[in-house]
């Protein structure tokens, strides 16, 4: 308690009244415009609850749910995006960043955007919406660039910036201009301005991780805050003493979104791992404010208190996903509180206007580095409530009975360093559980008025070892192409290019034969999926890094000056990571026990678990009698006054509704492709609809370009709503 009373700042903030209840009903108080019938923001609301008060389909009649439309992007590939419905219109982002507008009612397109300039190879998971009376805006993001549209048309509002778009990296200084900067989330909307997360590298690379507020009229930016603070700032003492100044740290940016308090102004900014992210020697301290919660002032950017989930971060435990701002019954009082859910499996719940935690925290002591130059923060914060919906320890009888090499890796085990969900990358090769995709993910949790978090979460083991970075001396002899190779792409996509498609990574063998030259060298520059931009490339260092993945170049060695396409950022970081490589059995199934998935109900009025469930299974193994595992899942469930919980996010292209009061499955179905995506609920002339976007790709799973939307028989409508006929 006393590290949290000297981490957190808490000021005075204006207009902290409590939103008055109905004491009738416990109805959810949608603090935004639009009807209960839309959805009008990312995750269905500014408090990313992901939450619907509509009632017709309900635990009586779900299983009668019928396909009642389909639109086809015509743009196959991984899809994340939470649609929103507003004026009768869906908007959805396509694989390749396009938006575009279609009849909530029918599916039938209304309007599709390409923008200039656009990046073909991105990852969008939404969009925002905004209006002033007849003036209704489209914001998303395209590359490193923030568009408004007209809501009815897809035309560029040209007043808004520079013909209708401003540049992401404006706030972010001269050093971050030549880094890669996009954003996959959508921004976050209070009154006239939009805060924007950011996606960067996570290498020595990585830009600034700045959170900015653009002024939704003109493109203007409103404000900046700096996480990682300058040296008359807040927090600059738990860095080294030259960042900010002659040392370039980046980072520490918000990429999975925020969640607004409306009614007080306060944007509540959740923060990744500073870069790089698994060594931190050059950057010794607690490194605030990465992987953080920040409460801001929406109107300045002011910081109003922060908590510090993880000091100096070396596992890539970034924030995954907005916070939840809920009400909850704390001590026999109404608390307006903010929940976030962590990778590492915890959810930490604080009073919204102080930051003071709920559920006591405890700072305890985690294990230590032994790679020269690193220095472990010695304690780590857990909360005492709830419980963690994830594992957090591994032992020989947790490897999976399952895994026909089961021997074999009992001895990777015995090998690997462990010692609990803390433990350091080590050059010996470290056991990370849970791994480095959560836990939680970025499809967010969904909260009900009561108090109730739902929570899907992965069980996945990560195994990754620290090497001393590749010398001068291992690259002589290497061609050109191959230097460039084994300096940037050897960790994700191996010395042989077979990459880890378990993992995420696909093999380049025979890439020619799937993309040619061009297409190649966009998504080197532009980045693709968990693939981040690498635009620091001479035009003869791209096309030498091209032919060697291609097999074309001839392997003699290079005569040009040694270092080429490697940065003075790479040089100084003397470690990289063996790749990202997950913990698998032979047979490409996680190697520790199942659970391998589970969806959570979590009472977060008093911290204890309503219910855990495997979420996800493997239709092959069912077969073979074994009970369902769980499976890895991407994306998050939404939930209905009704009682429902809607959720897709596995590679098994289900989409399933449960009883959220008791975790029954209810109904399922399955997609044209897997949709690792958030669904969206509203309803348009009385019927109520169900959409989710289907992309598959990920996991292995097949491609495809379709939004899919559910909904009732309308004779079975009018026949339980007869006064409506």
């Amino acid at each position: 308690m006393k590290r949290f009373l000297k981490q957190l700042s808490i000021v005075v903030i204006l207009g902290t009244a409590l939103v008055a209840c109905n004491s009738e009903e416990e109805k959810y108080i949608t603090p935004f415009k639009g009807s209960a019938s839309q959805w009008v923001h990312y995750q269905g609301g500014p408090d990313r609850n992901q939450y619907s008060t509509l009632e017709q389909i309900n635990p009586s009649n779900v299983n009668q749910l019928e396909l009642a439309w389909q639109f086809h992007t015509k743009d196959t590939g991984q899809v994340q995006t939470n649609p929103l419905m507003v004026n009768g219109m869906v908007f959805g982002m396509t694989a390749t960043t396009q938006p575009f507008a279609v009849d909530a009612a029918t599916g039938k397109l209304i309007w599709r955007k390409k923008s200039e300039g656009m990046d073909s190879y991105s990852t969008s998971r939404g969009l925002s919406y905004w209006e002033d009376g007849k003036d209704q805006r489209i914001l998303y993001t395209s590359g490193s660039w923030l568009y408004a549209v007209e809501s009815a048309t897809g035309e560029p509002i040209e007043e808004f910036g520079e013909g209708g778009r401003v540049s992401l990296k404006k706030g972010l200084g001269e050093v971050s201009q030549e880094r890669m900067v996009i954003s996959n989330t959508p921004g976050t909307i209070y009154k006239d301005i939009i805060v924007m997360p950011l996606r960067v590298s996570e290498g020595a690379d990585a830009a600034l991780g700045l959170i900015q507020a653009f002024n939704i009229r003109t493109g203007e930016l409103e404000w900046v805050f700096n996480t990682i603070p300058g040296p008359e700032e807040f927090g600059h003492e738990t860095w080294p003493p030259d960042v900010g100044t002659n040392k370039l740290i980046g980072g520490a940016n918000n990429w999975a979104g925020m969640a607004v308090d409306i009614d007080r102004g306060i944007i509540y900014a959740p923060t990744g791992s500073a870069a790089f992210d698994f060594y931190g020697g050059n950057r010794q301290g607690e490194n605030l404010f990465a992987n953080s919660l920040i409460a801001l002032d929406a109107e300045t950017g002011k910081r109003l208190w922060h908590f510090q989930f993880v000091h100096h971060d070396i596992l890539d435990r970034d924030l995954p996903a907005p916070p939840n701002l809920m009400r909850v019954t704390h001590n026999g009082k109404k608390i307006d509180a903010v929940a976030q859910t962590t990778k590492q499996g915890f959810v930490f719940v604080f009073d919204r206007v102080t930051g003071e935690p709920l559920f006591p925290i405890e700072e305890r002591s985690v294990p230590g580095s032994d790679i020269p130059g690193e220095s472990a923060w010695p304690t780590q914060p857990f909360p005492t409530k709830p419980k963690p919906y994830a594992r957090q320890t591994l032992t020989e009888e947790d490897i999976s009975p399952l895994a026909s090499n089961r021997d074999e890796l009992i001895e990777v085990f015995r090998n690997s360093r462990y010692e609990g969900p803390f433990t350091p990358l080590s050059e010996q090769g470290t056991i990370i559980f849970p791994g480095l995709d959560g836990g939680a993910e970025w499809g967010g949790a969904a909260a009900d008025p009561q108090g109730i978090l739902y929570v899907n979460s992965n069980e996945m083991a990560w195994r990754i070892s620290l090497n001393p970075t590749v010398t001068e001396e291992e690259l002589a002899g290497q061609s050109h192409g191959q230097r460039l190779y084994t300096m940037n792409c050897v960790m994700c996509h191996g010395e042989d290019r077979t990459g880890s498609p378990a993992s995420g990574f696909p093999s380049l063998v025979d890439i020619e034969s799937r993309r040619d030259k061009k297409q190649i060298r966009s998504i080197i520059e532009h980045g693709q999926g968990m693939m981040p931009a690498f635009n620091k490339f001479s035009e003869e260092e791209m096309d030498a890094l091209i032919a060697y993945v291609n097999q074309e170049e001839i392997a003699e060695p290079m005569s040009k000056e040694p270092g080429m396409g490697k940065s003075k950022e790479n040089d100084q970081i003397p470690y990289q990571i063996s790749g990202y490589d997950k913990f698998l059995d032979a047979d490409g199934y996680p190697a520790v026990r199942p659970p391998w998935g589970t969806l959570n109900a979590i009472d977060l009025n008093t911290g204890e678990y309503l219910w855990t469930i495997p979420y996800g299974e493997h239709k092959e193994l069912m077969e073979k009698g074994i009970p369902q595992t769980g499976s890895e899942n991407y994306g998050g469930p939404v939930v209905t006054a009704s009682g429902l919980l809607f959720i897709a996010g596995t590679k098994d292209a289900k989409f399933r509704a449960y009883n959220k009061n008791t975790g029954e499955l209810l109904w399922e179905t399955e997609l044209p492709s897997a949709a690792f995506s958030t669904p969206s609920i509203y309803e348009i002339d009385g019927r109520q609809y169900v959409v989710v976007a289907c992309g598959g790709t990920k996991l292995g799973a097949p491609g495809g370009d379709s939004y899919v939307a559910f909904a009732l028989p309308k004779d079975l409508i009018a026949e339980e709503n007869p006064e409506k006929n």
